[in-house]
């Protein structure tokens, strides 16, 4: 390749779209609900565990970013996000236990998805 077409490449439209942080926080969300979802059909445990795990992961990261000074969410969103976070960490606890039904935590990250993708065009 001469450096006419380097040059041409380099500068060229990039082809994939830029990702905003809405969509990738929905990427990382239906990617953990799907897997929850299958380990639930496929009533495979380890599955779920692992699962559970990242959602647990995600939840937390997602709690620990709304105390955040610099977090600009309105503070009733910020307020029902840290309570999410508590009831996914509990809740996850019985599932393992098997005392609970990991049906909520999909039904929850379902809103938060739903949520995502009003408020705006998810790309």
């Amino acid at each position: 390749m001469n450096a006419y077409a380097q040059a041409q490449q380099a500068y060229s439209p990039v082809n994939a779209p830029t990702r905003t942080s809405r969509s990738t926080e929905y990427e990382v969300i239906a990617r953990i609900s799907h897997r929850l979802k299958a380990a639930i059909e496929n009533d495979d445990f380890n599955a779920l565990a692992n699962a559970l795990h990242e959602n647990n992961k995600l939840w937390t990261t997602l709690g620990v970013d709304v105390v955040q000074p610099e977090n600009l969410l309105p503070d009733e969103l910020k307020a029902r996000i840290a309570y999410l976070a508590d009831f996914t960490r509990s809740h996850t606890l019985k599932v393992l236990r098997k005392q609970e039904s990991a049906i909520p935590l999909l039904e929850i990250n379902a809103a938060i998805l739903t949520g995502l993708r009003t408020e705006g065009k998810i790309t």
